[in-house]
């Protein structure tokens, strides 16, 4: 009689056992709970991530922001836009612009936009990408930093934390009106490397005097240990705000960084401007178009 009672009670434990797991299972369906359909994943699987959206590499359609190097700054004339020699947009045969390459000469006239200013910083960008999302690009290309390193002094710069927040503040922006445009992000050229390029010609001597970068450009000449230190407190400058852009960028899905292309660029005589022997030559804004062009059309991000 023990043994009967022992296996009834035994019985009634593993019915109730089951029917208290039916309505457990019962009860999570009916609010949406995590219960494995059949054929579907287990409630213990790892939601899958987002997958990349593909790099599309051919955009028919591109808006360019940023600063004096984009609007072809010095490339034609003494301190003058000469947006036909932009890298990004221009219309010179011998630049063969990205919008060019991209596009074609006729429906690059039509369908890309230069919005770049000359003297802009970071600050700048966000008003420039609402701007740019007015005309509904593919893709959007930025060139912009160098102004917040180029200012009066070295202690004028711009600091780190301000010229993240504006870049943040540019994406959301554009993000907000625009969440499927892809993006190009060019580095900050290296303004030293510029510097020790420039300083052997007298006649971009002369023009530096007129205000040109003055942080890093300021007595050319000049090689004492307050000098020297000036000059690489810039350098190390823009290589946070490159720091930056590539940071910013790669939270984004439809961010592309040049891996330090503009600022690894080693420009020579005949790719720098011959009226300041700083910004680029229209050889120099070719070479630009070429890295850009490179990158954009490439399936990966190349390094």
């Amino acid at each position: 009689m023990r043994n009967r009672r022992h296996r009834s009670r035994a019985v009634v434990a593993l019915a109730t056992a089951a029917l208290l797991g039916t309505a457990t299972l019962t009860a999570c369906d009916a609010q949406g709970g995590d219960s494995a359909s059949p054929g579907g994943p287990s409630a213990h699987d790892k939601p899958s991530p987002r997958p990349t959206p593909a790099w599309d590499t051919s955009p028919r359609s591109l808006a360019a922001v940023g600063d004096s190097i984009t609007r072809g700054f010095d490339a034609c004339s003494v301190l003058s836009d000469c947006p036909e020699a932009s890298w990004a947009t221009g219309t010179d045969a011998e630049v063969r612009s990205l919008a060019t390459r991209l596009l074609g000469k006729e429906r690059a006239a039509s369908h890309s936009w230069n919005l770049a200013k000359t003297g802009a910083r970071m600050e700048d960008l966000p008003g420039q990408i609402e701007q740019a999302v007015t005309e509904r690009p593919e893709l959007v290309t930025v060139m912009i930093g160098a102004n917040d390193a180029c200012r009066s002094s070295a202690a004028s710069m711009t600091p780190v934390g301000d010229f993240r927040a504006d870049f943040t503040a540019a994406m959301r922006t554009l993000r907000s009106s625009l969440p499927k445009a892809q993006v190009y992000v060019a580095s900050v050229p290296n303004l030293k490397r510029l510097w020790s390029q420039g300083r052997t010609n007298p006649l971009g001597k002369q023009v530096w005097k007129l205000g040109i970068c003055s942080s890093m450009l300021a007595d050319p000449d000049d090689l004492d240990a307050a000098a020297s230190e000036r000059r690489n407190s810039v350098r190390d400058r823009v290589v946070a705000y490159n720091d930056v852009l590539e940071e910013v960028c790669e939270k984004d899905r439809r961010c592309r960084y040049d891996g330090g292309a503009v600022h690894d660029y080693r420009f020579d005589g005949d790719q720098l401007s011959h009226w300041d022997w700083f910004h680029p030559s229209k050889d120099g804004q070719s070479r630009l178009a070429a890295l850009a062009h490179r990158q954009i059309t490439s399936r990966k991000p190349l390094p």
